[in-house]
């Protein structure tokens, strides 16, 4: 009996301490944390320096036009928790083409994207444009990846030089098809968000062989923003106003392509949006 008091009165000193334990200590927040790789988009503002581009009526430059659009979508980007961006020039100098896909590479892009300013002999002609890599493109692409097998290459962080020549090509096909396909994805998002808010001179994504395309591991588009040869465009690309209203669609459309590639991103996003 006695020993049943004292558990008992042991039992009213501790349970009031487990309570207010229990109360202080926090569930857990499950997704509230960010993710652990921001999704990177590299954004190319097309041409600069002793390349101007495009040249509108009125002497506008595609290469500035495009850059002040560029600028715009950056700080967009840099302002979502869950994106970064990454500008392949945040000036008027000249970038090699080569060298803007490896800025991608270098930074583990998630998307490439190229933002240019169309040019045409009719200057009637109007509307945006999205592209990808060309089969054509990619296949000689993959051929020069190839070539480069003993110069250390690699593949979504496999060193070709350590297999063989079969294998070196499957991995090669592999992340070439995978690439395309995300590329076309990310297109079809971008292209979705345009046409909301813009004309568009193809509803279909286009095909070529840019080079500035012509990365095997990083989904990669170029947009043709509007035809600067077009009196009415050019003064549209030159327009404040415009150029947020651009970026704003080109952001929604980055952003709804990461959330759809990225689980992770969603989930996050889905906790967020449950948060009182």
């Amino acid at each position: 009996m006695r020993l049943r008091t004292t558990l008992e009165q042991l039992a009213l000193l501790v349970l009031p301490l487990l309570m207010a334990h229990s109360l202080c200590a926090k569930e857990p927040e499950t997704g509230s944390h960010l993710p652990a790789k921001p999704f990177v988009v590299v954004i190319d503002a097309g041409h600069g320096g002793k390349d101007t581009g495009a040249i509108g009526p009125s002497g506008k430059y595609e290469k500035d036009v495009v850059l002040s659009t560029a600028r715009k979508l950056a700080g967009m980007i840099h302002r979502e928790p869950t994106l970064r961006d990454v500008m392949v020039r945040r000036g008027d100098q000249f970038v090699d083409l080569k060298q803007r896909a490896s800025i991608a590479r270098k930074a583990r892009a998630d998307l490439f994207i190229s933002l240019h300013a169309d040019a045409y002999q009719a200057d009637n002609v109007e509307g945006s444009s999205v592209f990808t890599l060309s089969a054509n493109g990619a296949s000689s692409e993959a051929a020069r990846y190839l070539a480069d097998r003993e110069n250390s290459a690699e593949i979504d962080g496999v060193k070709l030089k350590n297999h063989n020549k079969v294998l070196a090509s499957v991995l090669v096909d592999l992340s070439k098809n995978a690439n395309q396909e995300a590329s076309d994805t990310a297109a079809s998002f971008i292209m979705d968000a345009l046409s909301k808010e813009f004309p568009v001179h193809n509803r279909e994504i286009q095909k070529a062989g840019f080079m500035v395309l012509k990365s095997l591991d990083v989904p990669s588009i170029l947009v043709e923003t509007a035809f600067i040869t077009n009196p009415l465009e050019e003064i549209k690309l030159c327009d404040d106003r415009h150029q947020d209203k651009l970026a704003r669609a080109l952001f929604r459309g980055i952003r709804n392509y990461a959330l759809k590639s990225r689980p992770d991103l969603m989930q996050w996003a889905n906790t967020k949006s449950k948060t009182p």
